[in-house]
């Protein structure tokens, strides 16, 4: 076994591997950039070496950096985490050119799944299967119906220079196949001036399942149960779980050998993940391979008893795998929720800023939480705004779940905007408490998710003007105490009752007119006060509500002349428009980048910019005002 590793990566899983490693008698050697100087990860490894800037581009991208602080400090091995590097096999040919071990796959094997139509043939050769489809040069118009016939409706017809949706068409029945073909070829001439066609098999409402596999040097592999991933937001995974919910022994297995085979076909070593689609008759399709650990390895972890990093060191020093497949085995149920600094009512923006309150749900045999940052800590412009995985274990599925909205609505953030009440609300859904699950859920279930439906709010209306009245005669309570007049009205409030009066209350993005009812009871919920109002966590799910005062002011989207404000802290990348050009409602005028994220800032209506405030390349604060718009005359 090793006595030194790097760990080439930052944040909550550079924290985990480091636990890991200690508890395995590994010493640890982390990098940090200028940002993260003062970080978690870099205050638990035994040694921390800095590697420059803060822009990953210039710190924990830069490969000879990384190889480098590993000779510097004498580890023998690398271990590349998730992101960043972790699947780059530049870096994994200059580890080895360096007599430094990497805690991951072969370069072949990396190679192999980094292009994605290359692992497509690679598994179709190894009897992977693949989502049926017409990717040939032939565009006569019977060989494109025939592919389609052949495998079946529904088909989605796709341009092949398509994006954006455009020529694109989903077919339910041949009798629709003429007219849905015309009109996407017309589209796709018209948007790309080529109307070359691919057809492939439409799957209605797949789920995203994941087979974790393992594999050593001495050709052992075993697969470790599946993931449900389907919960996604921006192609992005929020909430995973294990197993996943109304699987079978017999597809479990059908997938974890079909996994090893993807496995074997590229002489695999070390964690990795395929990941399939699953549709609504247990047909599976390879979609691609990880090579690397996952982001939601824990909740595998918790389900099989394994520790999955421990695995990796181990199979990388050279050993056999610690198990065989007839050793594993499911035992209950787990969920992973990523909490973010995000804003989910405004298309999830990353979110940054001080965590001033960071109190987190007590760990448990049933709580875990995997995280790399503490309170006081900054959520900065330059990394994914990810504050922790919050993994919950029980023998169920429903006891899981009950777990993981307790932990939630225990979950204290205060600083910066969370997705907090999100995660809270999709737990709590209906479809999802149920494991009805596919890759559009968010979507299909907006409504509820948001707690926009009327039914939501006329359920939280007198629960938020009942916390509201709470609140107002324990204020009274402590000033009449503290008054020494006793014809002081703080007396008689606490006397006879603070008077009923009508509330305007805002409930979400709704404002409503409530009266308290003293009859209403909050001993079911939770009151959290924030910043801007309180957040009410109740069975039915998360609010957040705040008494509107008669002198908020005009909404400031009316209120600012015209003039854009920045959305979050972030870089502006580029100025889309002239000065003084003609512009309509919706075009894009410049584009931010935040977290790897980029947002792009419209036009609120017809008009012009006639003045920029900031330049290509410049750091912009949030809030702060971007251009001058001026609106044309109507």
């Amino acid at each position: 076994m090793f006595t030194k590793i790097l760990i080439a990566n930052r944040g909550e899983i550079a924290c985990r591997i480091i636990k890991t490693a200690r508890a395995m008698g590994v010493s640890t050697v982390a990098v940090y950039s200028d940002a993260d100087r003062h970080a978690l990860h870099v205050k638990m490894a035994d040694e921390a070496i800095h590697i420059g800037p803060s822009p990953s581009n210039e710190s924990y991208l830069v490969i000879q950096k990384i190889i480098q602080a590993a000779l510097q400090t004498g580890a023998e091995a690398i271990h590349p985490g998730y992101g960043f590097l972790s699947e780059n096999a530049e870096f994994c040919r200059q580890c080895a050119a360096n007599n430094l071990i990497f805690i991951g796959p072969p370069i072949e094997a990396i190679l192999a799944m980094g292009s994605k139509s290359a692992a497509k043939t690679i598994m179709a050769d190894a009897g992977v299967p693949l989502v049926p489809g017409y990717h040939g040069d032939d565009q006569n118009y019977e060989v494109i119906k025939q592919a389609a016939n052949q495998m079946g409706y529904p088909v989605l017809l796709k341009a092949a220079a398509g994006g954006g949706g455009k020529g694109m068409r989903a077919v339910f029945s041949e009798a629709e196949f003429d007219e849905a073909l015309g009109a996407a070829k017309r589209e796709a001439i018209n948007s790309f001036n080529d109307d070359i066609m691919l057809v492939e098999k439409y799957l209605l409402k797949p789920r995203h399942v994941e087979i974790q596999v393992f594999c050593d040097s001495h050709k052992n592999a075993v697969y470790l149960f599946e993931r449900d991933c389907s919960v996604q937001r921006r192609h992005q995974k929020i909430i995973e779980e294990a197993p996943a919910p109304g699987m079978t022994d017999t597809l479990r297995k059908k997938m974890g050998e079909t996994a090893i085979k993807a496995a074997k076909a590229i002489n695999y070593e070390g964690a990795g993940t395929v990941e399939f689609l699953l549709d609504a008759q247990g047909e599976f399709f390879f979609m691609e391979m990880n090579t690397r650990l996952q982001v939601e390895h824990p909740v595998t972890e918790m389900i099989s008893g394994q520790d999955l990093v421990e695995w990796q060191l181990q199979v990388a020093a050279g050993k056999t795998l610690p198990c065989t497949q007839a050793q594993l085995n499911i035992s209950g149920h787990a969920f992973e929720a990523r909490v973010y600094a995000e804003d989910p009512d405004h298309d999830f923006l990353p979110a940054t800023g001080i965590l001033k309150c960071l109190q987190a749900p007590s760990e448990t045999t049933h709580v875990r939480v995997d995280t790399g940052v503490i309170q006081g800590d900054e959520v900065s412009i330059y990394y994914d705004p990810l504050i922790a995985k919050l993994v919950v274990w029980d023998t169920d599925r429903d006891r899981a779940l009950q777990r993981l909205t307790e932990a939630l609505s225990n979950y204290r953030i205060g600083g910066l905007t969370t997705n907090i009440g999100f995660l809270y609300n999709l737990a709590t859904s209906k479809a999802f408490q149920r494991g009805d699950l596919n890759t559009g859920y968010i979507e299909e279930h907006e409504q509820e998710i948001f707690r926009r439906r009327d039914i939501d709010i006329d359920y939280a209306a007198p629960l938020a003007a009942a916390a509201i009245n709470k609140q107002q005669r324990q204020q009274a309570i402590v000033a009449a105490k503290h008054s020494v007049d006793p014809n002081s009205p703080w007396h008689l409030y606490n006397n006879w009752g603070l008077p009923q009066r009508n509330l305007s209350i805002q409930i979400q993005h709704a404002v409503v007119e409530q009266t308290p009812d003293s009859n209403t009871s909050l001993d079911d919920l939770m009151v959290i006060p924030t910043g801007s109002g309180f957040d009410l966590f109740t069975p039915r799910g998360f609010f957040h509500c705040a008494e509107v005062k008669a002198d908020l002011g005009t909404d400031y989207r009316e209120a600012d002349g015209g003039n854009l404000s920045a959305p979050m802290n972030g870089t502006l990348v580029a100025l889309l428009v002239d000065l003084g050009t003609e512009v309509k409602k919706g075009d894009s005028l410049l584009v931010m980048e935040a977290m790897k994220m980029e947002h792009t800032i419209m036009a609120p209506s017809d008009g012009s910019v006639t003045e920029f405030y900031f330049k290509a390349g410049d750091l912009v604060d949030g809030g702060s005002q971007l251009l001058a718009f001026m609106r044309s005359n109507p």
